[in-house]
């Protein structure tokens, strides 16, 4: 009975955008962005409702370096939310960028660098109109819980794919869509462990790693890695393994 999810994050970027610039919020779910709006205070207390982005973050963030190496890349972390993943892997030398649609995300992103010391250049910026302004600037692209939680994932995985260098990497994680997910996940994490606020996450728009590599092999990525991110109940223990029932974490490379 291992398993579980994930909450979800936020969208950034590096380039110089001209000041007449506008944001396309054609992609965003605004009940989204404001049910994380709403959390955004307690995203750096590990004991709140953010407390398992917490404790998966040093999961992801060794996957992503193992496979990527942060050293001296450029990063986009895109959902970045009040950026956990964005600090941690400027904590590895990385030269990272946080993008997100949420003010209050990134107001308490931007607060935690003072106390953290990283840097980290967040902006307000929609993935697409990111990509339109800064194609192929980014050694690694990363989009982590994210795709669950807009209208069209396709257009955030293109965008992504469009901001990474040629043989770059890009990273995605998201929910797999099958009962199990939804027991796990929805039933379990919202309302039997209380995990997760109750209406995290939507069901219908958990994705299958078929629909995902599909997506990703459409936008030019190669699918290099699929890994499931499993949770314990009984030991409350995350750990990276082979079972993408519910939680997974696919690794592309862009030719």
């Amino acid at each position: 009975m291992q398993e579980y999810l994930v909450l979800s994050a936020s969208f950034a970027r590096v380039c110089i955008l001209p000041p007449n610039h506008t944001h396309a919020m054609s992609n965003a779910d605004p009940i989204e962005i404001e049910k994380f709006s709403q959390l955004a205070h307690k995203w750096w207390d590990p004991q709140s409702e953010f407390k398992p982005l917490h404790e998966i973050n040093p999961l992801r963030l060794n996957y992503i370096d193992r496979l990527a190496s942060l050293a001296g890349k450029t990063v986009l972390d895109v959902g970045c939310g009040g950026g956990i993943l964005s600090e941690s892997m400027a904590g590895l030398n990385a030269s990272v960028t946080g993008i997100d649609l949420s003010d209050k995300a990134l107001q308490v992103a931007k607060l935690h660098l003072l106390e953290s010391g990283k840097q980290v250049n967040y902006r307000k910026i929609a993935v697409e109109d990111m990509a339109a302004e800064c194609a192929g600037q980014f050694d690694i692209v990363t989009c982590l819980e994210m795709l669950e939680h807009v209208p069209d994932p396709d257009s955030v995985i293109r965008a992504c794919a469009k901001l990474v260098k040629p043989g770059g990497q890009v990273f995605f994680s998201t929910l797999n869509r099958n009962p199990k997910s939804y027991l796990f996940a929805v039933i379990g994490a919202e309302y039997v462990l209380n995990m997760l606020p109750r209406g995290t996450h939507d069901y219908a728009k958990f994705l299958k790693p078929s629909e995902l590599a599909q997506s990703c092999r459409n936008a030019d990525l190669t699918v290099t890695d699929l890994t499931g991110l499993g949770y314990n109940p009984f030991s409350k223990v995350y750990s990276l393994g082979r079972d993408t029932s519910v939680n997974y974490m696919v690794a592309c490379h862009r030719e």
